[in-house]
């Protein structure tokens, strides 16, 4: 199934094109980080990374501004370093991803820590690392971490995330801004949280943040959410609490099957422009994208084992499963499947599965595919929410990882055996 364009690139992924019938990532054919390193294996494009970087850079240009990878949507220490050295600040919702942050060499001053249940011990471990700011999420949190500062003898700053009960239209396990939602804080207690917050003596109350959710592909939702979020600063500051910053989260959506979201120069520039119209332009902004950074980044390439034909649906195995690649699993979600090399003629529709035990163990449907077992296959838009998500189940190692670099290849990550998984488990 041919997908390229007259030019070769592939819809979407202006780092990912053909030469002749090999797919190429940058200047470098997959096939043969294969044959090197095996399947399955995920590949990364590090021009990929810094020209979807580059937009958000464009879009905030003149303006006080600092952007925080969400690195939950890929959290291996080589992008993290990629992003540090870019000047990019980090979001955490979790100790283990602010050890990761450090180990790559990241600021704790540019950290926000995220995330609705955080532990006495993970408010410690960033008050002692000096992380530049906690987005709470419950006024119960306020207070547990109103103690933990305390007894520290630091001062904590806080954001408190609002839920401003905005729809973003996307699917439900990804959605945080809706009244059923458990992110946040609620539009109409905010105020109260606030105040409670200011007579806190281990807290400085320094901004405000909100997350409506994941994979938007359509400005409005946004738009919707700074009218929102500029009335509650403005009756915020009104009662004395000064606002240092605003932060609108992340949530951008990719193309994974032809969905058209804005550039996200085009979302600043439209966003920045209501700011400046209500007098909000000079203010501090924060901003924590991640899938739109690093999902269009990478492909997962695998193996074709078998294909099996039947009476209702044709089958075509594949060596990666739904542990490195769960969001097909998780969300019924869609990733472009293409042939690494090529073949001329028809194809035949094929859902294309994995070898683990579950009929859930598939990563697409009714897909038209010309292979043959042996050859390879790339899963597009990969670079997130897969390898950071992915897990042992049926005992399997999770990949290697690779980053591209031009015609420079980097192993950034060991593919894991049996022993690996078994090295912190005893016998009785």
């Amino acid at each position: 199934m041919n997908m390229t364009t007259s030019t070769g690139k592939l819809p979407g992924h202006p780092f990912l094109h053909r030469r002749g019938q090999q797919l190429m990532l940058e200047e470098v054919p997959l096939a043969d980080l294969a044959a090197r390193w095996g399947t399955p294996l995920f590949v990364y494009s590090k021009a990929s990374m810094l020209a979807a970087l580059a937009a958000y850079q464009r879009g905030l240009a003149g303006r006080k501004a600092q952007i925080c990878y969400a690195m939950k949507a890929n959290s291996s220490l080589a992008v993290l370093q990629l992003f540090a050295r870019a000047g990019c600040g980090f979001d955490i919702v979790s100790g283990g991803e602010l050890e990761r942050v450090l180990a790559a060499g990241g600021d704790p001053a540019k950290v926000i820590f995220s995330g609705v249940g955080k532990t006495r011990a993970e408010m410690a471990q960033a008050l002692r690392a000096g992380i530049g700011c906690f987005n709470v999420e419950s006024e119960s949190e306020l207070d547990v971490l109103h103690r933990v500062a305390s007894e520290l003898g630091r001062i904590a700053p806080v954001s408190l995330r609002v839920n401003p009960n905005v729809d973003a239209k996307t699917h439900p396990y990804i959605s945080t801004g809706l009244k059923d939602n458990k992110f946040g804080i609620a539009h109409e207690n905010a105020l109260a949280a606030y105040r409670h917050a200011a007579s806190l003596s281990g807290l400085r109350v320094v901004g405000i943040d909100c997350h409506i959710g994941s994979q938007i592909t359509d400005s409005a939702p946004y738009l919707d959410t700074i009218d929102r979020i500029l009335d509650l600063v403005e009756e915020i500051e009104k009662a004395g609490i000064a606002i240092a910053h605003i932060d609108l989260g992340g949530g951008l959506g990719i193309s994974y099957n032809g969905e058209a979201p804005p550039a996200a120069d085009d979302l600043w520039s439209a966003l920045l422009a209501r700011f400046d119209a209500r007098g909000h332009g000079g203010r501090q902004f924060m901003i924590e994208p991640g899938r739109s950074l690093v999902g269009n980044a990478g492909v997962c390439l695998t193996e074709v084992l078998y294909l099996k034909p039947g009476e209702e649906k044709n089958f075509c195995i594949v060596d990666a499963a739904m542990n490195d690649l769960p969001r097909p699993a998780m969300y019924e979600a869609f990733h472009q499947i293409v042939a690494v090399c090529e073949n001329p003629g028809p194809g035949t529709l094929y859902d294309v599965v994995g070898p683990v035990c579950e009929s859930g163990d598939w990563l697409g449907r009714q897909r038209l595919l010309h292979v043959a077992p042996g050859e390879l296959l790339a899963v597009l838009s990969a670079g997130a929410y897969c390898m950071s998500m992915a897990s042992n189940y049926n005992t399997r190692g999770r990949p290697a990882e690779v980053l591209v670099d031009g015609s420079q290849v980097h192993l950034i990550r060991e593919r894991e055996d049996a022993r690996d998984q078994m090295r912190s488990e005893r016998l009785v």
